[in-house]
């Protein structure tokens, strides 16, 4: 039964993202009482993530940091630098779109990194290490780095985006580890259905988010093509330069798949509540965007990675193996 709910509820989450999406998108006014519920969803999100850190596998990675610092500082000058440049080159001439697709790659990593990171195979310790490290710079990383990037274009109130990010980040994660540390015995009974609670959490985010910025996008929805394929490279760019950082460090394959991810998928959730509080609800849009791009294709990904892995290593035992054996016929017909 547990199998099939979280196939239903975690694994089919792109599904229910793009359907959430188009039903928002279409009936806006159907999600007007779940408008103001984002940054509660986001707090629980986040509180859920403390509650489900290993302390155990968090004591290994801490061990041996650099694999999980080279990726916190990977992410936000490579991922960060890909977005100013996509930003740039996409969307110079609309200020707020510009300041939207920047900010969808300044904030830290997203909570289904973790997720996807565990069903391709990778290092899911690593993975919460790198988020967890991530989410406690961002409250300062990022109004800083927007501040100093689009200011002059759009102002940006730096310190009551900080504040924001305290109460929505810090603050959860930091309760849900406590709560993890007083009363694990308790939580380890509730860990088994919080990602399902997570995924119910993300969708009324994108239905609460998209249908409060549905007039913005239909009056802009000319744009809405360049905008999902400039996140689609926001995303899959820094995916693949994350898995070449990996090999460039001689990080084993799993870290690399923590790479992967940690660089690709930014928490976007977050990115469109600060981009609709600090900026303007079209600078939500790119966010929404890769939100949903990025929840589609980081599943995909996901779900594929393990058995065309597992095909691709078949291939290359039964490759040295015929190589093998010509050479020592080879050596057999020397003699």
């Amino acid at each position: 039964m547990r199998r099939f709910l979280h196939f239903i509820i975690v694994t089919l989450l792109p599904l229910w993202i793009i359907c959430s999406s188009v039903s928002a998108y279409f009936f806006p006014d159907t999600f007007i009482p779940i408008r103001e519920w984002p940054s509660f969803a986001l707090a629980f999100i986040l509180f859920t993530m403390g509650l489900t850190l290993s302390i155990d596998s968090l004591k290994k990675v801490i061990s041996k940091p650099k694999n999980a610092f080279l990726g916190v500082l990977g992410k936000w000058t490579i991922t960060l630098g890909i977005s100013f440049l996509l930003a740039t080159l996409f969307f110079a001439n609309h200020p707020e779109l510009k300041a939207g697709v920047l900010l969808a790659g300044a904030v830290p990593s997203g909570t289904t990194a973790n997720l996807y990171t565990f069903m391709a195979g990778g290092t899911l310790a690593l993975s919460i290490m790198m988020s967890a490290v991530d989410t406690l710079i961002g409250p300062f990383l990022t109004p800083l780095l927007m501040k100093v990037t689009i200011n002059s274009t759009i102002p940006i109130d730096a310190l009551s985006m900080f504040k924001q990010m305290v109460l929505v980040v810090l603050v959860p994660i930091a309760l849900g580890l406590f709560i993890q540390y007083k009363w694990e015995h308790y939580t380890v009974k509730v860990k088994p259905i919080l990602p399902y609670l997570s995924s119910v959490a993300i969708i009324i985010i994108n239905l609460a988010i998209v249908s409060s910025a549905q007039s913005i996008l239909e009056k802009n929805i000319s744009l809405l093509p360049l905008i999902f394929f400039c996140v689609f490279l926001q995303i899959m760019i820094p995916m693949i330069l994350g898995y070449i950082y990996g090999i460039f460090f001689n990080m084993p394959k799993p870290d690399r798949i923590s790479m992967f991810y940690e660089f690709g998928i930014c928490n976007t959730a977050l990115a469109s509540i600060l981009a609709m509080h600090h900026i303007s609800p079209i600078a939500a849009v790119p966010a929404v965007a890769n939100m949903i791009t990025n929840t589609f294709l980081g599943a995909l990904i996901a779900i594929a990675w393990k058995p065309l892995s597992e095909k691709w290593e078949s291939y290359q035992i039964r490759k040295r193996a015929m190589l093998k054996s010509r050479n020592e016929q080879k050596e057999k017909r020397i003699d």
